[in-house]
């Protein structure tokens, strides 16, 4: 995926707000959701973090989830690395904020089928008052019911984005060259939503 690093307007509008034949909102089940996140360390290796508590929603035109809108909310403060001394410092002005930025958000502007399983989602993601375009690709796996009869769409969700551009800056010099912790974020999710009634 490439960082399209746009600034737009904070307020962007989303382009898929349009009447649908048959419109059907899906919520997201955090039961069977994760959204997670990796930087390289130390030049050499991965941390991988997540983010604990996210709502999200998609209004789609039946089955069909081309022009489909999706709205995502994400508890900045839920961040976890498994370290307590670094989610702090994520927590702190150094990274995101959460005392004065207690949310990032991302609306969808565009959701455009590729295949029968890949779409490519296009929207605004704001961090710490920054909006910004991104794309992220998605991988559909499909609708399916559960053993209670609530009917679930299933997505795999991928992309990169440079942390630098939402003013995410902190960063230490290594002796050997190079930077403790790299711009480059990769961002990945198994996300399911549940079909409202």
């Amino acid at each position: 995926m490439t960082d399209l690093a746009k600034r737009v307007p904070v307020a962007a509008s989303n382009g898929n707000a349009m009447p649908f034949a048959n419109p059907t909102r899906w919520t997201l089940d955090p039961t069977h959701s994760e959204l997670h996140f990796r930087v390289k360390h130390l030049m050499i290796a991965n941390v991988k973090g997540e983010f604990q508590k996210f709502e999200a929603t998609v209004v789609s035109d039946g089955n069909d989830f081309r022009k489909a809108a999706v709205s995502v909310s994400i508890d900045a403060a839920s961040i976890f690395t498994n370290q307590a001394d670094r989610d702090a410092h994520l927590r702190s002005a150094d990274f995101f904020d959460t005392e004065n930025y207690p949310a990032l958000t991302f609306q969808g502007t565009s959701f455009s089928r590729l295949d029968d399983e890949n779409y490519r989602l296009t929207g605004v993601l704001t961090i710490k008052g920054i909006s910004r375009e991104v794309s992220l690709d998605v991988e559909f796996g499909g609708i399916n019911k559960d053993p209670w009869g609530n009917e679930k769409a299933g997505f795999s969700i991928s992309g990169q984005i440079n942390r630098k551009d939402w003013g995410l800056n902190w960063n230490a010099a290594l002796e050997s060259g190079g930077v403790l912790v790299s711009e480059e974020v990769k961002i990945s999710g198994e996300i399911q939503f549940v079909r409202q009634a």
